[in-house]
C-alpha cells in the first residue's frame, strides 16, 4: 500500500517504528523508543522543507508572510490525515487496545502524526526523490486551493476573529449527529451563536465539519 504511494518502501524497521502509536507501546509495557514519536518530530521537519521548497518553485513572487499561511494549512492535521486516509494509512497504523476502541484509527492527528513519521523513516532511507514525488501527486494539489480559496480553510479562526470583535464571545461547535456506516462515518455539526444556528457543517471527521460549517457561517454573517 505505502509502495504504490511513495514508489519504493524504506526500511522494515524503520516503517513499522513509524506506524506504531505511543498507545500500543505503553499499553505493551514497551520501550517508548518503539513508536512513532521520533519520527514524528523528524519527519516534521522533513514535510517542511519540501512544502517550503515547492512553496518556494510555485510562488516566485509570493511574500514570506504569504507562503507561511499557505504552508501552515498545507502541513494541517486536517490536511495530512485527508492524505492519509486517501493511501490507507489508517488501516496500517499499529494501536493499542484502548485507543482502537476509542476510535483512534480515524483521529486526525493520529493520522498525521503517522504519516509525518512515515516520511521521516523514507528519507533516512535515503528515499528523498519518493517523498518528493508523493508530495507531488497528494499534496500539490491543494495549494492552488488553498491560494484562491484560503477562508475555506481558515474559516474557524476568521469566525472566531469576528465573533470575539463584536462582543468577546466565542461560536459554539454542537455535533448533532453521525451519519453514515461505522467505518465511514458523516459527522453533522451546527455552529451556535447568542444561540442562533448559524449554519450546519458536515465532514468525514469533527474537524472536517466544524471547518465547512464555519465556512457557511462566515457567508451568512458577511465575513467572507
Amino acid at each position: 500500500m505505502l509502495e504504490n504511494a511513495f514508489g519504493k518502501d524504506a526500511g522494515k524497521k524503520l516503517l513499522k517504528v513509524a506506524l506504531t502509536h505511543p498507545s500500543y507501546t505503553k499499553e505493551n509495557n514497551l520501550d517508548d523508543l518503539g513508536n512513532y514519536e521520533r519520527l514524528e518530530f523528524f519527519g516534521d521537519s522533513v514535510l517542511k522543507l519540501f512544502t517550503s521548497k515547492m512553496l518556494y518553485e510555485s510562488y516566485p513572487d509570493y511574500p514570506e508572510g504569504k507562503l507561511s499561511k499557505i504552508r501552515s494549512i498545507l502541513v494541517s492535521d486536517y490536511i495530512l490525515s485527508k492524505i492519509a486516509f486517501e493511501i490507507g494509512l489508517d488501516r496500517l497504523i499499529i494501536l493499542g487496545p484502548a485507543e482502537e476502541k476509542q476510535g483512534g484509527r480515524k483521529r486526525e492527528s493520529n493520522l498525521a502524526c503517522s504519516l509525518e513519521a512515515v516520511l521521516g523513516a523514507y528519507y533516512l532511507s535515503n528515499r528523498g526523490k519518493c517523498i518528493e514525488g508523493f508530495l507531488d501527486k497528494y499534496l500539490k494539489p491543494y495549494i492552488k486551493d488553498i491560494d484562491e480559496h484560503f477562508e475555506k480553510y481558515n474559516a474557524k479562526d476568521i469566525l472566531q476573529q469576528y465573533t470575539q470583535g463584536v462582543d468577546k464571545t466565542l461560536p459554539e461547535y454542537r455535533t448533532t449527529g453521525v451519519l453514515g456506516p461505522a467505518h465511514a462515518p458523516v459527522f453533522e455539526i451546527e455552529i451556535v451563536w447568542h444561540d442562533e444556528v448559524l449554519a450546519v457543517g458536515k465532514g468525514k471527521t469533527k474537524k472536517e465539519a466544524q471547518q465547512n460549517g464555519a465556512y457557511e457561517a462566515c457567508k451568512r454573517l458577511g465575513v467572507v
